[in-house]
């Protein structure tokens, strides 16, 4: 079996280590360092150095694999998911996308291509299990908080990305929608901050983000849905310093003759400070809660650096998730054709209990409450 991976960051690394373990893998990315750093922690994974950005020769770079996993950057993902399916290749998406997945389902369906798209952590995990409960009871309500942060707080962001930071700072940007007494809601990013506390952590800010993606096609019916993103206290005014600053806005500007702009040269200067060591100790953290007139349901997570193995909890709680997408594909457990997101596939039982079975497998385990309501 022969499995391509696009894009080899920290969290395709940890992707194409899990799945060299049973299958033939080949990376590919433009970046030789990060190339470089997958070769040197499995050799027998096959690298290769591609501009994936020329989607026109997606047909040629794809022929030879019968799976492929897409982690490219969140402004190349739509296109790059675009070229997978046009090139007939079965794909699980974690690029996070801008974009509308659904606007490729007849592109998927004409070409055959089951497509599985927003597959990690958040996207990915919270729509799984809102899709097996929307089969199981009446929701009324939905809400997820997460996030991912170091355990060392280094002033003045207390933060580290994983993945490209420019990701990360359109978040912060983009307006959030979410649903409630039947209606979306648009409120900028950033909004509606609360103080929360958790159990190993302690208090976190949380506030919008727009995260609910999918769900807000695909399961209108549910009347309150909304998604937090979660950081250590005071980022969110740091952020919102940048925003009136004018450091995250998406329209160049000049600068001495040459026309800058200021998001692109943002994310360059918040690279360094931002970039998760590859031996850092961080976490990821999530609650989710699932509600009805009669009941509760609240799914946990609590995942931390795995120092044995040298990968970070947001890689091994996004990465794995998306692999078990795949292997989920391979033993043909899911083959309608489509794009798919997680929360379409979490409604078919064994697909559900395939994914969770193999996250626990890997030490990443979700813990489950029920709390009914007294009448």
């Amino acid at each position: 079996m022969q499995i391509a991976i696009l894009g080899a960051g920290m969290v395709g690394r940890a992707m194409a280590i899990d799945l060299a373990a049973k299958y033939d893998v080949t990376s590919f990315d433009i970046n030789h360092q990060s190339l470089q750093i997958l070769s040197q922690k499995n050799s027998s994974i096959k690298t290769i150095k591609a501009d994936l950005s020329n989607y026109d020769n997606y047909n040629l770079l794809l022929k030879d694999f019968d799976y492929v996993i897409s982690a490219v950057p969140g402004f190349m993902g739509y296109h790059c998911l675009q070229a997978i399916i046009k090139a007939k290749k079965n794909v699980v998406d974690i690029s996070f996308f801008p974009e509308n997945a659904l606007m490729l389902q007849q592109l998927a369906i004409e070409n055959d291509v089951t497509a599985i798209v927003d597959c990690g952590v958040a996207p990915g995990m919270s729509n799984l299990i809102l899709g097996y409960y929307n089969e199981r009871m009446k929701i009324t309500s939905f809400e997820c908080m997460v996030g991912g942060l170091p355990k060392k707080r280094i002033y003045p962001f207390e933060y580290k990305a994983p993945f490209s930071p420019i990701d990360v700072l359109e978040e912060y940007t983009r307006p959030a929608r979410y649903v409630e007494n039947g209606k979306i809601v648009t409120r900028p990013a950033l909004s509606d901050a609360e103080l929360i506390d958790f159990d190993k952590v302690g208090t976190l800010e949380s506030f919008n983000t727009d995260g609910l993606r999918s769900i807000l096609y695909t399961m209108p019916h549910i009347a309150n849905m909304k998604e937090k993103t979660l950081r250590y206290p005071g980022h969110i005014a740091l952020m919102q310093g940048l925003i009136k600053a004018g450091f995250l806005s998406t329209q160049t500007i000049n600068f001495k003759g040459q026309q800058v702009s200021p998001m692109e040269f943002t994310s360059t200067l918040l690279f360094d400070q931002w970039k998760l060591g590859e031996d850092e100790e961080e976490f990821t953290l999530m609650q989710i809660n699932i509600s009805n007139n009669e009941k509760t349901i609240c799914y946990n997570l609590y995942d931390e650096y795995d120092a044995a193995t040298q990968t970070s909890s947001m890689s091994r709680t996004t990465g794995y998730t998306c692999t078990a997408a795949l292997n989920m594909l391979i033993e043909k457990l899911f083959t309608a054709k489509g794009v798919f997101p997680p929360e379409l596939v979490g409604k078919d039982e064994t697909c559900f209990n395939f994914i969770l079975q193999y996250l626990a497998e890997r030490n990443v385990h979700y813990t489950r409450l029920e709390n009914k309501l007294l009448n």
